[in-house]
């Protein structure tokens, strides 16, 4: 059954989102490669932030179903589709993420691991909220509405949070370790959020008697 499920999903995927998130994001990663001049590791740094922040607001058009009522009638499970939907997908945002990665000179390239690990719990963060919407209302296309949150929560976190628990630091800050423990904490809560909100619910709401 997930075998036929494949082509629908591929055909429904918000390819134009996608590519177009796909295209800004590296255009930004190669920002510090048109600068004349040794590269600037604080500029190669914050390209590489905002081209991963790009591509979670592509990814947040990921669950994005105009006839989404219409599919939840089929056989296979939501957290079927939804994994599919991931499933085909992921090779793609890795490669994109990669390539914005080697984008970047290798002299002025911050550390990989700690900067993938950004890129994902955002891109699993925008996948969260994409889910939650799904679950809680009707909406079919909450894309815009979860890529607009957040663009504002990331301009949130870099002005509004307290130092102890910034999220944005350089590699020569004392609180790179810390805040990258953060990070993880919050790719772990991202992603247990989506696991939870792309389940069935055990007991649809059904009216009660007056």
């Amino acid at each position: 059954m997930t075998r036929a499920l494949v082509p629908p999903v591929w055909r429904a995927l918000p390819r134009r989102a996608l590519a177009a998130a796909a295209a800004v994001g590296l255009l930004l990663a190669g920002i510090p490669r048109m600068q004349s001049g040794p590269p600037d590791p604080l500029v190669s740094l914050y390209a590489l932030r905002a081209a991963a922040l790009v591509f979670a607001l592509g990814l947040a058009f990921l669950l994005d179903d105009p006839a989404r009522h219409i599919t939840a009638a089929v056989p296979a499970r939501r957290p079927v589709r939804v994994a599919l939907r991931v499933a085909l997908v992921a090779p793609w945002a890795a490669l994109c993420w990669t390539a914005a990665l080697l984008l970047v000179p290798e002299e002025a390239r911050p550390p990989v691991g700690a900067l993938t690990l950004e890129a994902a719990a955002t891109a699993v963060l925008a996948l969260a909220a994409a889910a939650l919407v799904v679950r809680r209302t009707q909406a079919t296309e909450p894309g815009a509405a979860i890529s607009t949150w957040l663009l504002a929560t990331g301009a949130t976190a870099f002005l509004l949070l307290p130092p102890h628990w910034t999220l944005f630091v350089t590699p020569t800050d004392p609180r790179w370790q810390s805040t990258h423990t953060h990070w993880a904490l919050l790719l772990t809560a991202a992603a247990t959020t989506t696991a939870l909100a792309t389940t069935e619910p055990r007991h649809p709401h059904t009216p009660q008697p007056h």
